[in-house]
């Protein structure tokens, strides 16, 4: 072992476990959901921790001919909701796993 540098064997073998359990914990993300909606419920989004809509609900009630926009505008909201609440969830459990320490690739 050269003077001044940590072992090697044993940091690669720590690099090592850490990708192996942030593999395990993207592939958990996958399977974790988050639930937004908007127009007080009147449209329903669900989004997975890789940041894919799963599910949309619209209340029929919100369906109008003549307002389109007004649904198109509900849909959107609810949907980039999703999006940032999937991507919060991810962050959240990446630090856990990392201390914090923010790792390129994986966040």
């Amino acid at each position: 072992m050269v003077k001044g540098m940590p072992n090697m064997g044993n940091l690669l073998k720590k690099a090592q476990q850490l990708q192996e359990k942030m593999s395990k914990l993207q592939e958990e993300l996958g399977e974790k959901t988050v639930e937004t909606s908007s127009g007080g419920g009147m449209v329903a989004v669900i989004a997975t921790g890789k940041q894919e809509i799963v599910s949309i609900k619209i209340d029929p009630e919100v369906v109008n001919q003549e307002d389109i926009e007004m649904l198109e505008d509900l849909i959107l909201a609810a949907v980039n909701d999703a999006l940032y609440q999937a991507k919060q969830m991810v962050s959240e459990e990446m630090t856990k796993l990392t201390g914090g320490v923010k790792i390129p690739g994986f966040m």
